[in-house]
């Protein structure tokens, strides 16, 4: 069994409080992590401070990220071991979450080293005549940041990451599910020679160390991401702070008759029940044009009958348990109501040990849960329509618009469903699971007010100051 304290200034902490990490697959102990209290948090952002005080240069912040790719990746086998025993994520998924972390961790690399202001055309008005001007970037601050269980390394990353190479140093509440694979991540750092103070992980509960990080006064910018309901509850404790908020989505996949039915069938299938349904970007529901909707139906169940459920740690293993039996039957209760509303059952639904097996349920209707709020379980609900009018009204009828899939033949489709569907990210002939992670990802409405990838995150975490140079006529 492993344990850990807090990782408080290049240290680790023992308390007298701590937290119980077990299996979602069979209940195990994976292991014991010291649990923190507003006190942590309050020692972690004076250390963070201190360490801030004596700034790392920006080559020096791109070659302690790099280090950190490399040793990630030598220690993938572990990190994903970890991964799927405290996330329940099957082993071939966490692998390639570990494989994503490294890419996220060299990205940011890059961009420490090219992080820059611009210039600025003063000249262009009259009272610029004479002036030269140009921005440059610094560190915002201590940057707080949460995360959530179901991504425990890469997500970890999108907040730590830039953070560095943006100069600040972070305070970091992980998922109280999934503290382990975080903790191990800083020993990462710190033999990547991150100086102590700069990372701080002080696993515990949101209403105890998250709030108190929220609150603190020299925390000014907070990260998070998770549920649109503690999203708000943040924005709302901390409006005077800079609070970039990942929250969730309803992703739609929409299927028109001109389609290749075979790939967004297998999108389907992939795409709907990697890591039990639980991303935020996950298919949830099935938009399939009403001419091609019975044989894509079809098509749907006999590709979701072949995934393997069971142990995350078996390598056959496509699909595991939720994070908790309160989340299993929580999905489990969302299946029934549907199907008692006059949802249709196409397979799955049942409840085997801590098991919810993948289901399918077609006839869903906007009013349904399955339909109009978060599932974040192994469930698809499809929809017919018959007009792209009538696909783009169901697609954007829920208050999310994180990314969203559009299968279609016709590049006259595809335009049109990009300049109608309010999404962050529109994917064409592809699942709206997909994400690399350099690339810009965020959503509208209730997912979201931020993009992340390093690149853009960088630039969230740091200040833009102007300098004007009066006197210089270039």
């Amino acid at each position: 069994m492993q344990r850990f304290g807090l990782w408080l200034d290049g240290r680790w902490h023992e308390t007298d409080r701590w937290i119980e990490v077990r299996s979602p697959y069979d209940e195990s102990r994976v292991g014991m992590v010291s649990a923190g209290d507003a006190h942590s948090v309050q020692q972690a952002v004076e250390a963070a401070r201190r360490a801030m005080s004596h700034p790392l240069p920006p080559a020096q912040r791109a070659e302690i990220l790099a280090r950190a790719a490399h040793l990630v990746e030598g220690r993938r086998e572990d990190f994903a071991r970890t991964i799927a025993l405290e996330a329940g994520k099957p082993l071939r998924t966490a692998r390639i979450e570990v494989a994503r972390a490294v890419s996220t961790l060299t990205f940011a690399a890059i961009e420490a080293r090219t992080l820059t202001g611009e210039m600025v055309p003063i000249a262009g008005a009259a009272a610029g005549v004479g002036k030269f001007a140009f921005t440059v970037r610094e560190p915002i601050g201590v940057v707080g940041a949460i995360t959530p269980f179901n991504f425990p390394l890469n997500l970890v990353c999108h907040k730590v990451a830039p953070a560095i190479a943006a100069g600040c140093a972070v305070v970091l509440k992980p998922a109280s599910a999934t503290p382990i694979t975080a903790l191990k991540l800083a020993e990462v750092f710190a033999e990547a020679d991150l100086p102590r103070g700069w990372l701080n992980v002080i696993p515990g509960s949101g209403g105890e160390v998250g709030n108190a990080l929220v609150d603190h006064p020299d925390v000014p910018l907070i990260s998070f991401t998770g549920s649109a309901a503690v999203g708000r509850n943040i924005h709302q404790r901390a409006p005077l702070k800079k609070v970039l908020l990942e929250l969730g989505n309803s992703s739609p996949l929409i299927v028109f008759e001109d389609a290749d039915l075979e790939a967004a069938a297998q999108a389907v299938a992939t795409h709907g029940f990697s890591h039990a349904g639980q991303s935020c970007i996950s298919v949830q529901r099935v938009l399939v044009q009403e001419t091609v909707a019975e044989r894509f139906e079809q098509m749907v169940v006999e590709k979701v009958s072949q995934l393997v459920v069971g142990d995350p740690l078996d390598e056959r293993t496509h699909v595991g348990p939720l994070i908790t039996p309160a989340e299993r039957d929580r999905v489990k209760a969302w299946i029934d109501e549907a199907v008692g509303a006059g949802a249709r059952l196409l397979c799955g639904g049942e409840v085997q040990g801590n098991l919810l097996l993948p289901t399918v349920l077609a006839d869903v209707t906007p009013q349904m849960k399955v339909f109009c709020q978060e599932v974040f379980g192994p469930v698809v609900g499809i929809t017919r329509f018959r007009t792209l009018d009538e696909a783009a009204e169901l697609a954007n009828a829920t208050e999310y618009g994180l990314q969203a899939g559009v299968f279609t033949a016709s590049l006259q489709t595809a335009f049109e469903m990009v300049r109608r569907l309010r999404f962050g990210g529109i994917l064409v002939n592809e699942a709206p699971t997909f994400r690399a992670d350099q690339m810009p990802y965020g959503g509208v409405k209730s997912s979201g007010n931020t993009r992340e990838g390093p690149h853009y995150a960088v630039r969230e975490m740091t200040v833009e100051k102007l300098v004007v140079l009066h006197g210089v006529n270039l």
